[in-house]
């Protein structure tokens, strides 16, 4: 599992009380059948353990083997397909003052752009090569499916597993996550 997010980077994602917590999921594959509502569920329940709430926003994104592999090459320079890729989006800084990192100041007659929410990130899952990978790693596809999105948005949320520390505190963290949430023990 991989992520964009450079080695050793922690950013912990916290967002304002007020707002809507958005969580838009799309399947643009056609090779596993992905139960979009459940998988929705699964993501909200795990954002708001997490202390997420507020006007932020996530994507859950099920692509084909070509278009992560796409994406493998462009953003992690690594050829061929993989199970998971996180994008976070908005910078630490940003959740508290509100501004992109290159957005500059409001301008002397523009407020802050308060109603823009906080977007979290995307993650990106493969469901064949999660399908794949199912029987050597969570046991079945939904096991994995589920597996996968805990570890995408953990790594949106800041976790890494550069550091054997950083990888037993985030699989203590999914296995936390997936027993309270999902059926999965590994």
């Amino acid at each position: 599992m991989s992520q964009p997010t450079p080695p050793g980077a922690r950013r912990r994602r916290r967002t304002p009380d007020d707002g809507t917590l958005e969580v838009f999921v799309a399947d643009e594959q056609s090779d596993h059948e992905v139960d979009l509502p459940r998988w929705e569920a699964l993501a909200r329940n795990v954002l708001a353990h997490e202390g997420v709430s507020g006007d932020a926003e996530l994507s859950l994104i099920f692509v084909d083997e070509p278009t992560i592999a796409q994406l493998n090459e462009t953003f992690m320079e690594k050829t061929g397909p993989t199970d998971v890729l996180a994008f976070p989006i908005d910078a630490e800084e940003d959740l508290v003052t509100g501004r992109s990192p290159d957005g500059g100041s409001a301008g002397p007659d523009r407020e802050p752009a308060s109603d823009v929410p906080v977007l979290l990130g995307d993650v990106v899952i493969c469901p064949s090569v999660a399908a794949r990978n199912a029987p050597g790693h969570a046991g079945t596809y939904d096991d994995e499916i589920a597996l996968l999105i805990v570890h995408g948005i953990l790594h949106v949320l800041g976790h890494d597993h550069a550091t054997p520390e950083e990888t037993e505190v985030m699989q203590a963290r999914e296995r936390e996550l997936l027993g309270l949430y999902h059926r999965v023990e590994r």
